[in-house]
């Protein structure tokens, strides 16, 4: 089955100026427990609309190395969205947020390039980005194979226009819901400097 018409659930980062974004995708886990996981300042850590979080941290929004993170909820699926850094996809922080559960980084940049990583238990199941002919990686990397390649994913194969969106709305059902910018408190909070 694949994602067709409007109701794909990441649509917005088809559509939207998203220069550059990771997003972590966790099952069953509360946003107060990801942005732990992930690393986060406890003093930062707050239920915080649009207009706070702008209000808080400013600039500091999209800081590379001490990222702001957004969390919110879309089904079974727990999400944090680092407009700024990349802490999803370190590996450390991956296992992490999947011991326990299954996780999924996304992360896009301009160049363009998507990076997909998936995380069961905390070990990395897949690991490919599209920035040259994808290769997968990781402990299985043919694991999810039935839903890549009709997608295009294909390994030795440049990867077709937002197919790895798919693979992840398409492989584990993830949906992401914008936030309002007032009166929609989502936790966030500014993320510690990854360790050397």
């Amino acid at each position: 089955m694949t994602s067709t018409g409007a109701d794909r659930g990441l649509d917005v980062f088809r559509a939207g100026d998203f220069p550059f974004c990771t997003l972590t995708f966790v099952r069953d886990l509360p946003p107060e427990e990801l942005l732990t996981r992930m690393g986060v300042e406890p003093t930062t850590l707050a239920l915080r609309d649009g207009r706070d979080l702008s209000d808080d941290f400013g600039d500091d929004l999209l800081d590379d190395d001490e990222p702001v993170a957004t969390c919110g909820v879309d089904g079974s699926w727990t999400w944090a969205w680092e407009q700024g850094g990349t802490h999803g996809l370190d590996e450390r922080i991956l296992s992490a947020v999947s011991a326990g559960t299954e996780a999924v980084a996304l992360h896009y940049n301009e160049k363009p390039m998507h990076w997909f990583k998936y995380a069961v238990g905390g070990e990395i199941i897949v690991d490919f980005h599209t920035l040259q002919a994808i290769e997968p990686t990781g402990q299985d990397p043919t694991r999810l194979d039935e839903i890549m390649r009709p997608l295009g994913l294909v390994p030795g194969s440049v990867a077709p226009l937002h197919s790895v969106l798919g693979l992840v709305e398409n492989a584990f059902g993830i949906r992401l819901t914008m936030p309002g910018e007032v009166d929609d408190e989502r936790w966030s909070g500014r993320l510690r400097p990854l360790p050397d």
